[in-house]
C-alpha cells in the first residue's frame, strides 16, 4: 500500500470514529498549545486540558464614601453598598461540578494565587465593615477581590487502534470559557494616601473621585 493510501485509510478511519462518537472536529485556537505529543494511548490517557488565556482584574464589590469632617473623628460602621458581583463560571454556566476543579487548579498555577475551584460568588445580603477614623478626610470603605477571567481548551483521546490514538479538541465553542475570583478582601482607603497602580485598592480608591 503507498504512502497516500494509508494516510487515506487512516483519515476514513478517524471520520468513521467521530461519526459514530459524536465528537466535534474543533480545532485547537492559534494561541492554544496543543497536548505535548499528537498521539496518545487511550488505555492510560483521557483528558488533557490547556489554559489559553487568564486575566486578573482588581474588583471592587461593595463600597461606601465616608466624608469625615473636623470634630466628627471616631469610631463608625457602615453598611456598604453592592455594585458589582463575581461569580465561578464554565462556559456561562455557573453549575460548576468537581469535574472542573483540575482545570481551576490549572487557572491558580496560571496566575500565582489560589482560585475558587467551586460554585461560589461574592453576593452577600449585607457586608458591614467598623473603622475608627483618627483624622478628617475623605474615606472610602470596601469590598472586593481579584476577578479572574479566561478561556481553557480540552482534549481526549479517541482511540485509533489497540492502543493508539489521537487528541480530538471537544471544547464547546472551542475555547471554552471561565471566570473565577481570588479570597475577598475587606478595608479602607482615603484621598489622602495614593495606592499602587493596578491593585484592588486602588480600584476602591478611583471610586472616591479624588
Amino acid at each position: 500500500m503507498t504512502s497516500r493510501n494509508r494516510r487515506a485509510v487512516l483519515t476514513s478511519g478517524l471520520a468513521a470514529l467521530f461519526a459514530v462518537t459524536g465528537l466535534g472536529l474543533g480545532a485547537a485556537p492559534a494561541q492554544a498549545d496543543p497536548p505535548p505529543t499528537p498521539v496518545c494511548n487511550p488505555d492510560r490517557d483521557y483528558l488533557w486540558e490547556d489554559i489559553v488565556s487568564a486575566r486578573v482584574d482588581p474588583t471592587v464589590t461593595d463600597f461606601v464614601a465616608v466624608a469625615i469632617t473636623p470634630g466628627t473623628t471616631g469610631q463608625y460602621t457602615r453598611t456598604l453598598t453592592e455594585i458589582n458581583s463575581v461569580s465561578t463560571t464554565v462556559n456561562n454556566s455557573v453549575e460548576v461540578t468537581a469535574e472542573f476543579k483540575a482545570l481551576f487548579a490549572k487557572v491558580s498555577a496560571k496566575v500565582g494565587f489560589a482560585v475558587t475551584d467551586t460554585k461560589s460568588s461574592t453576593r452577600s445580603t449585607s457586608v458591614t465593615d467598623t473603622v475608627n477614623f483618627n483624622s478628617p478626610g475623605y474615606y472610602g470603605m470596601y469590598r472586593g477581590t481579584r476577578k479572574v477571567t479566561g478561556e481553557w481548551v480540552r482534549y481526549i483521546c479517541a482511540r485509533s487502534g489497540p492502543g493508539t490514538g489521537y487528541w480530538i479538541n471537544i471544547t464547546p465553542g472551542s475555547p471554552g470559557t471561565f471566570t473565577t475570583f481570588d479570597v475577598p478582601e475587606q478595608g479602607t482607603v482615603s484621598c489622602a494616601w495614593p495606592e499602587p497602580a493596578g491593585t484592588l485598592r486602588a480600584a476602591a480608591r478611583l471610586r472616591l473621585f479624588c
